[in-house]
Protein backbone atom coordinates (compact mmCIF):
# COMPACT_ATOMS: atom_id res chain seq x y z
CA UNK A 1 0.00 0.00 0.00
CA UNK A 2 1.37 3.38 -0.82
CA UNK A 3 2.24 5.97 2.23
CA UNK A 4 0.15 8.89 2.91
CA UNK A 5 2.38 11.25 3.54
CA UNK A 6 4.67 14.54 2.13
CA UNK A 7 8.51 12.61 2.05
CA UNK A 8 11.51 14.65 3.18
CA UNK A 9 14.02 15.51 0.66
CA UNK A 10 17.14 13.01 0.07
CA UNK A 11 19.58 13.33 2.03
CA UNK A 12 22.31 13.21 -1.08
CA UNK A 13 21.97 14.10 -4.59
CA UNK A 14 23.03 10.92 -5.49
CA UNK A 15 20.29 9.13 -4.09
CA UNK A 16 17.87 11.18 -6.32
CA UNK A 17 17.36 8.32 -8.80
CA UNK A 18 16.21 5.91 -6.19
CA UNK A 19 13.34 8.18 -4.49
CA UNK A 20 11.86 10.45 -6.06
CA UNK A 21 10.46 13.84 -4.85
CA UNK A 22 6.58 13.36 -5.73
CA UNK A 23 4.60 14.49 -2.64
CA UNK A 24 2.49 11.28 -1.24
CA UNK A 25 -1.36 11.47 -1.27
CA UNK A 26 -2.61 12.30 2.37
CA UNK A 27 -5.72 9.84 3.25
CA UNK A 28 -8.80 10.23 2.34
CA UNK A 29 -11.05 13.05 4.70
CA UNK A 30 -13.86 11.83 6.67
CA UNK A 31 -15.89 15.19 5.94
CA UNK A 32 -15.69 15.12 1.91
CA UNK A 33 -18.26 11.97 1.89
CA UNK A 34 -20.31 13.97 5.01
CA UNK A 35 -21.25 16.77 2.29
CA UNK A 36 -25.67 17.07 1.43
CA UNK A 37 -24.89 16.89 -2.36
CA UNK A 38 -21.71 14.21 -2.45
CA UNK A 39 -22.00 12.32 -5.34
CA UNK A 40 -19.33 9.52 -6.07
CA UNK A 41 -18.52 10.35 -9.70
CA UNK A 42 -17.88 13.59 -8.82
CA UNK A 43 -15.35 12.67 -6.00
CA UNK A 44 -13.24 10.25 -8.15
CA UNK A 45 -13.15 12.68 -10.83
CA UNK A 46 -11.97 15.56 -7.82
CA UNK A 47 -8.78 12.96 -7.34
CA UNK A 48 -7.21 13.35 -10.55
CA UNK A 49 -4.17 15.21 -9.10
CA UNK A 50 -3.38 12.79 -6.62
CA UNK A 51 0.02 11.12 -7.15
CA UNK A 52 -1.84 7.37 -6.55
CA UNK A 53 -2.64 4.34 -8.07
CA UNK A 54 -6.17 3.30 -8.84
CA UNK A 55 -5.26 -0.34 -6.88
CA UNK A 56 -3.91 2.19 -4.15
CA UNK A 57 -7.21 3.95 -4.10
CA UNK A 58 -9.39 1.11 -3.90
CA UNK A 59 -7.54 -0.36 -1.30
CA UNK A 60 -8.10 2.73 1.11
CA UNK A 61 -12.29 2.98 -0.09
CA UNK A 62 -12.36 -0.28 0.89
CA UNK A 63 -10.61 -0.18 3.94
CA UNK A 64 -12.88 3.22 4.83
CA UNK A 65 -16.20 0.75 3.90
CA UNK A 66 -14.36 -1.96 6.39
CA UNK A 67 -13.85 0.56 9.10
CA UNK A 68 -17.88 2.85 8.80
CA UNK A 69 -19.31 -1.24 9.02
CA UNK A 70 -17.46 -1.66 11.83
CA UNK A 71 -18.59 1.59 13.31
CA UNK A 72 -21.95 1.08 12.71
CA UNK A 73 -21.60 -2.32 14.51
CA UNK A 74 -20.43 -1.02 17.37
CA UNK A 75 -23.90 1.58 17.35
CA UNK A 76 -26.06 -0.91 17.29
CA UNK A 77 -24.43 -2.89 19.86
CA UNK A 78 -23.80 0.22 22.30
CA UNK A 79 -28.04 1.14 21.82
CA UNK A 80 -29.28 -2.68 21.27
CA UNK A 81 -31.54 -2.19 24.62
CA UNK A 82 -32.72 1.11 22.84
CA UNK A 83 -33.60 -0.91 19.69
CA UNK A 84 -35.33 -3.51 21.29
CA UNK A 85 -37.74 -0.97 23.31
CA UNK A 86 -38.35 1.23 20.18
CA UNK A 87 -39.56 -2.32 18.55
CA UNK A 88 -41.66 -2.91 21.03
CA UNK A 89 -43.42 0.38 21.14
CA UNK A 90 -44.46 0.42 17.81
CA UNK A 91 -46.61 -2.98 18.64
CA UNK A 92 -50.08 -1.85 18.27
CA UNK A 93 -49.41 1.02 16.24
CA UNK A 94 -52.04 -0.64 13.39
CA UNK A 95 -55.02 0.36 16.08
CA UNK A 96 -53.44 3.39 17.01
CA UNK A 97 -53.49 4.03 13.27
CA UNK A 98 -57.06 3.01 12.22
CA UNK A 99 -58.40 5.06 15.04
CA UNK A 100 -56.88 8.19 13.71
CA UNK A 101 -58.42 6.80 10.08
CA UNK A 102 -61.83 6.24 11.83
CA UNK A 103 -62.23 9.85 13.33
CA UNK A 104 -60.75 11.44 10.27
CA UNK A 105 -63.44 9.70 8.42
CA UNK A 106 -66.11 11.35 10.70
CA UNK A 107 -64.25 14.48 10.69
CA UNK A 108 -64.57 14.01 6.90
CA UNK A 109 -67.95 13.49 6.75
CA UNK A 110 -69.03 16.49 9.25
CA UNK A 111 -67.07 18.75 7.12
CA UNK A 112 -69.23 17.57 3.66
CA UNK A 113 -72.35 18.48 5.23
CA UNK A 114 -71.20 21.81 6.31
CA UNK A 115 -69.88 22.36 2.69
CA UNK A 116 -73.32 21.38 1.54
CA UNK A 117 -75.19 23.23 4.13
CA UNK A 118 -73.07 26.41 2.93
CA UNK A 119 -73.43 25.82 -0.99
CA UNK A 120 -77.45 25.24 -0.36
CA UNK A 121 -77.34 28.91 1.41
CA UNK A 122 -75.14 30.51 -1.04
CA UNK A 123 -77.52 29.37 -3.90
CA UNK A 124 -80.00 30.99 -1.45
CA UNK A 125 -78.91 34.60 -0.87
CA UNK A 126 -77.71 34.36 -4.73
CA UNK A 127 -81.70 33.89 -5.78
CA UNK A 128 -82.57 36.40 -3.03
CA UNK A 129 -80.12 38.79 -4.49
CA UNK A 130 -81.63 38.41 -8.34
CA UNK A 131 -85.31 39.20 -6.71
CA UNK A 132 -83.81 42.28 -4.92
CA UNK A 133 -82.36 43.17 -8.34
CA UNK A 134 -86.06 42.38 -9.76
CA UNK A 135 -87.67 44.22 -7.79
CA UNK A 136 -85.62 47.34 -8.17
CA UNK A 137 -85.62 47.36 -11.52
CA UNK A 138 -89.24 46.59 -11.19
CA UNK A 139 -89.44 49.77 -9.08
CA UNK A 140 -87.42 52.22 -11.60
CA UNK A 141 -90.16 50.87 -14.20
CA UNK A 142 -93.21 51.87 -11.81
CA UNK A 143 -91.50 55.42 -10.93
CA UNK A 144 -90.52 55.76 -14.87
CA UNK A 145 -94.52 55.19 -15.58
CA UNK A 146 -95.47 57.79 -13.02
CA UNK A 147 -93.28 60.25 -14.57
CA UNK A 148 -94.61 59.54 -18.00
CA UNK A 149 -98.22 59.67 -16.85
CA UNK A 150 -97.37 62.83 -15.01
CA UNK A 151 -95.25 64.87 -17.62
CA UNK A 152 -98.51 63.92 -19.79
CA UNK A 153 -101.01 64.90 -18.09
CA UNK A 154 -99.57 68.44 -17.51
CA UNK A 155 -98.52 68.88 -21.22
CA UNK A 156 -102.07 68.07 -22.13
CA UNK A 157 -103.07 70.59 -19.96
CA UNK A 158 -100.96 73.16 -21.39
CA UNK A 159 -101.93 72.26 -24.35
CA UNK A 160 -105.69 72.11 -23.48
CA UNK A 161 -106.14 68.40 -25.17
CA UNK A 162 -108.77 66.07 -23.76
CA UNK A 163 -108.22 62.52 -23.75
CA UNK A 164 -110.66 59.55 -23.16
CA UNK A 165 -107.97 57.19 -21.67
CA UNK A 166 -106.25 60.60 -19.56
CA UNK A 167 -105.42 59.04 -15.92
CA UNK A 168 -106.65 61.34 -13.06
CA UNK A 169 -103.79 63.00 -10.68
CA UNK A 170 -101.08 61.80 -8.48
CA UNK A 171 -101.99 61.08 -4.88
CA UNK A 172 -102.23 65.01 -3.53
CA UNK A 173 -100.88 66.16 -6.58
CA UNK A 174 -97.21 65.11 -5.97
CA UNK A 175 -97.10 63.71 -9.48
CA UNK A 176 -97.81 67.01 -11.69
CA UNK A 177 -95.16 68.41 -13.16
CA UNK A 178 -94.89 71.85 -13.78
CA UNK A 179 -93.34 72.68 -17.43
CA UNK A 180 -93.89 76.41 -17.07
CA UNK A 181 -91.96 76.74 -13.90
CA UNK A 182 -89.21 78.71 -15.13
CA UNK A 183 -89.27 82.40 -15.85
CA UNK A 184 -91.44 83.18 -18.61
CA UNK A 185 -90.02 86.83 -19.04
CA UNK A 186 -88.79 85.33 -22.46
CA UNK A 187 -92.14 83.96 -23.63
CA UNK A 188 -93.30 87.16 -24.68
CA UNK A 189 -92.95 87.83 -28.67
CA UNK A 190 -93.21 90.17 -31.15
CA UNK A 191 -96.79 92.45 -31.22
CA UNK A 192 -99.47 90.89 -32.67
CA UNK A 193 -98.58 87.45 -32.46
CA UNK A 194 -100.92 85.22 -30.49
CA UNK A 195 -98.16 81.82 -30.41
CA UNK A 196 -95.40 82.08 -27.66
CA UNK A 197 -92.49 80.21 -29.74
CA UNK A 198 -90.99 80.10 -26.24
CA UNK A 199 -93.85 77.87 -25.12
CA UNK A 200 -93.87 75.88 -27.81
CA UNK A 201 -90.15 74.96 -27.35
CA UNK A 202 -91.14 73.60 -23.47
CA UNK A 203 -93.84 71.86 -25.04
CA UNK A 204 -91.79 69.74 -27.51
CA UNK A 205 -89.28 69.16 -24.82
CA UNK A 206 -91.70 67.75 -22.63
CA UNK A 207 -92.89 65.85 -25.52
CA UNK A 208 -89.52 64.58 -26.47
CA UNK A 209 -88.82 63.64 -23.02
CA UNK A 210 -91.98 61.40 -22.94
CA UNK A 211 -91.19 59.64 -25.85
CA UNK A 212 -87.57 58.73 -24.54
CA UNK A 213 -89.00 57.88 -21.09
CA UNK A 214 -90.96 55.70 -22.66
CA UNK A 215 -88.48 54.15 -25.31
CA UNK A 216 -86.29 53.42 -22.28
CA UNK A 217 -88.86 51.61 -20.89
CA UNK A 218 -90.25 50.01 -23.35
CA UNK A 219 -92.84 50.38 -26.94
CA UNK A 220 -94.52 47.14 -25.97
CA UNK A 221 -95.76 47.80 -22.24
CA UNK A 222 -99.44 47.75 -21.74
CA UNK A 223 -99.05 51.28 -20.31
CA UNK A 224 -97.12 52.26 -22.74
CA UNK A 225 -99.44 51.04 -25.60
CA UNK A 226 -102.40 52.16 -23.69
CA UNK A 227 -101.15 55.95 -23.36
CA UNK A 228 -100.16 55.77 -27.32
CA UNK A 229 -103.24 57.25 -28.71
CA UNK A 230 -103.08 60.47 -25.72
CA UNK A 231 -99.49 61.01 -27.42
CA UNK A 232 -100.69 61.02 -30.74
CA UNK A 233 -103.17 63.83 -29.82
CA UNK A 234 -100.20 65.81 -28.14
CA UNK A 235 -98.39 65.19 -31.19
CA UNK A 236 -101.31 66.75 -33.38
CA UNK A 237 -101.83 69.81 -31.13
CA UNK A 238 -97.99 70.77 -31.36
CA UNK A 239 -97.57 70.57 -35.07
CA UNK A 240 -101.25 72.15 -35.54
CA UNK A 241 -99.40 75.02 -32.76
CA UNK A 242 -96.23 75.30 -34.67
CA UNK A 243 -98.25 75.21 -38.45
CA UNK A 244 -99.93 78.40 -36.91
CA UNK A 245 -97.56 80.03 -35.42
CA UNK A 246 -94.93 79.48 -38.83
CA UNK A 247 -98.27 80.79 -40.91
CA UNK A 248 -98.49 84.09 -38.35
CA UNK A 249 -94.57 84.57 -39.29
CA UNK A 250 -94.64 84.12 -42.88
CA UNK A 251 -97.15 86.77 -43.00
CA UNK A 252 -95.20 89.20 -41.15
CA UNK A 253 -92.93 88.89 -43.95
CA UNK A 254 -89.56 90.24 -43.74
CA UNK A 255 -89.93 90.70 -40.15
CA UNK A 256 -91.02 87.34 -39.44
CA UNK A 257 -87.77 86.08 -40.71
CA UNK A 258 -86.79 85.43 -37.53
CA UNK A 259 -89.35 84.14 -35.93
CA UNK A 260 -89.66 81.76 -38.75
CA UNK A 261 -85.90 80.11 -38.54
CA UNK A 262 -86.50 79.52 -34.76
CA UNK A 263 -89.82 77.60 -35.70
CA UNK A 264 -88.34 75.71 -37.82
CA UNK A 265 -85.72 74.85 -35.27
CA UNK A 266 -88.75 74.16 -33.09
CA UNK A 267 -89.37 71.25 -35.76
CA UNK A 268 -86.12 69.86 -35.70
CA UNK A 269 -86.29 69.49 -32.10
CA UNK A 270 -89.83 67.59 -32.16
CA UNK A 271 -88.01 65.49 -35.11
CA UNK A 272 -90.26 66.70 -37.32
CA UNK A 273 -88.12 68.33 -40.26
CA UNK A 274 -90.62 66.60 -42.82
CA UNK A 275 -93.65 68.22 -41.62
CA UNK A 276 -92.25 71.97 -41.71
CA UNK A 277 -91.45 71.05 -45.51
CA UNK A 278 -94.63 70.16 -46.14
CA UNK A 279 -96.45 73.08 -44.08
CA UNK A 280 -93.87 75.62 -46.14
CA UNK A 281 -94.47 73.93 -49.48
CA UNK A 282 -98.62 74.41 -48.83
CA UNK A 283 -97.60 78.49 -47.76
CA UNK A 284 -96.18 78.86 -50.79
CA UNK A 285 -98.87 77.22 -52.78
Amino acid sequence: MSRFYFGGSSASSGDDSDEDNLPYPTPLQRSDFLAPAFSPSAYLSSLHNRHQTLEDLRSELRARSQLLNKELLDLVNSNYQDFLSLGGSLRGGDEKVEEVRVGLLGFRKEVEAVRKKVLEKEEEVADLVDDKVDIRKQIAVGRALLDVEARLSALEERLMVESAGKSGPGINGEDAVDIDSEDTSDEEDEEGQSVSIAKLQKHVHQYRLIQKISEKIGSEHPFIVGQEPRVVKVRNTLLLDLSNALKQAKAAGADGVDRVMRIMGVYRDMDEAAEAVTVLKSLRG
